[in-house]
C-alpha cells in the first residue's frame, strides 16, 4: 500500500483502527471466544500496522506504537457505563477537520475505547 499518499489524519485512522481490532480480539481471547479479527494470527495485519508506524514515525507524527508482545490487559468498565452516552460524537463523513480530535491518544481515549469494546462484546 502507498502510505506516502495518504494524510496524517488517514494514517492515524487506519492505525487507531488496527488498535481497536487487535484490543478487541485480546478481549473476546480472555473471554474464551474466538478472536473476531484474528490480528494477532495474520502476519498481514503486522505488516500493515509495522508500515503505518514506519511511515507516521517518518512524517513525525505522534502515535503509541502497537504491543505485540502479549495479550493486553483491558479493563472492563460496569455495563451501565459503558452504554453512558460521552458527549458530542464526532461526524466521521464531515470535513476532515473533524480529524484533529485523532492526533493523539491518551488515556481519556482510551478509557472509551475500552467501555466501546466492553459493549460491542455484550451486544454480540
Amino acid at each position: 500500500m502507498n502510505y506516502h499518499e495518504f494524510t496524517d489524519d488517514a494514517l492515524l485512522m487506519m492505525h487507531y483502527s488496527t488498535r481497536g481490532a487487535l484490543a478487541v480480539d485480546d478481549e473476546l481471547t480472555k473471554l474464551g471466544a474466538e478472536p473476531r479479527f484474528r490480528v494477532r494470527e495474520t502476519s498481514d495485519w503486522r505488516k500493515h500496522a509495522d508500515d503505518l508506524e514506519a511511515e507516521m514515525s517518518q512524517r513525525g507524527t505522534v502515535f503509541e506504537a502497537l504491543d505485540w508482545s502479549e495479550i493486553q490487559k483491558i479493563g472492563c468498565v460496569p455495563d451501565s457505563a459503558a452504554l453512558q452516552p460521552e458527549g458530542p460524537k464526532p461526524d466521521f463523513a464531515s470535513a476532515p477537520s473533524d480529524s484533529v480530535a485523532l492526533a493523539g491518544a491518551t488515556d481519556d481515549n482510551n478509557s472509551r475505547l475500552k467501555r466501546r469494546i466492553a459493549a460491542f462484546i455484550k451486544m454480540r
